[in-house]
């Protein structure tokens, strides 16, 4: 199974600490209110999750 970030969007500040760390440059802030995973970019590195300051960011495993 390969794993994919999520974002507790309820809890996201839109900070951009994630947007700074991904490699694959999957995340963006289009709204300035919450950040947002393109899951097709997304590789599951986890660097997000660690940088997370409110730790608000998981991986979950997703099929395909």
């Amino acid at each position: 199974m390969k794993r994919k970030a999520k974002i507790d969007k309820d809890q996201c500040v839109a900070c951009g600490c994630c947007v700074k760390v991904c490699p694959k440059s999957a995340i963006k802030v289009p709204n300035g209110i919450c950040a947002v995973i393109d899951e097709k970019l997304c590789v599951g590195c986890g660097k997000c999750v660690k940088e997370c300051p409110a730790s608000i960011i998981e991986l979950r495993e997703v099929q395909k």
